[in-house]
């Protein structure tokens, strides 16, 4: 009975850690779209939505520019395989007009492989994620700010595996024996710190 309640415990524990790194791509958008009949604004609205959604979401996981830029191009019918699932709240229609606040998940796996054939720098890890986590840098001081990072990395011969780096911001990938660590000491050097969506924030 006790060798079935510590494995029971082990599990519950593993499966915490690991949903813990999950990567939740969910957003919501509400439209109020008018069109010349009501099923001509409902497809309008869901291509909206559906925009608007992969790049409120994806924006946190790959270079904002180009991301912008490429939804913005692309087919409705080429944006429709990255989305998992739907959902409907508040729906309202008349003869001309369609609002709604649709929820949409994002297909990560299909994401990633959207994201690479558009060169759109990105930080999907896939299966990766359970021994990484990502780090978004916002650098209000620019290079002083990166500067100050590095040093405080140093001194606890933390390795910045840094994805992506501009004069403003910057995306790293560590590993996730090193999170406590580095989490208190960035604290301790002035930094702002806040989990969001599975991204470690930092900012100064």
């Amino acid at each position: 009975m006790f060798v079935k309640r510590v494995l029971c415990v082990a599990v519950c524990l593993l499966m915490t850690l690991t949903t813990s790194f999950a990567v939740e791509l969910q957003g919501m958008s509400a439209v109020n779209v008018t069109s010349d009949t009501a099923a001509n604004a409902k497809n309008k609205a869901f291509d909206q939505a559906r925009r608007q959604i992969i790049v409120d979401v994806l924006r946190q996981y790959a270079d904002e520019g180009t991301l912008i830029s490429a939804v913005s191009d692309a087919k409705s019918s080429d944006l429709m395989p990255l989305i998992a699932s739907s959902s409907i709240d508040g729906e309202q229609l008349s003869d001309t007009t369609y609002t709604a606040n649709i929820k949409m998940t994002i297909d990560e796996d299909v994401a990633r492989v959207w994201l690479s054939d558009n060169g759109i720098q990105n930080w999907l890890n896939g299966g990766a994620s359970a021994d990484v986590f990502a780090v978004q840098v916002d650098m209000t001081h620019g290079i002083a700010d990166w500067v100050g990072l590095q040093r405080v990395a140093r001194a606890k011969k933390i390795d910045l595996n840094t994805k992506m780096l501009s004069s403003v911001s910057a995306r790293l990938e560590l590993p996730t024996s090193v999170r406590n660590t580095f989490v208190s000491s960035v604290r301790e050097a002035g930094w702002h710190v806040e989990n969001k969506d599975g991204v470690l924030r930092i900012s100064k």
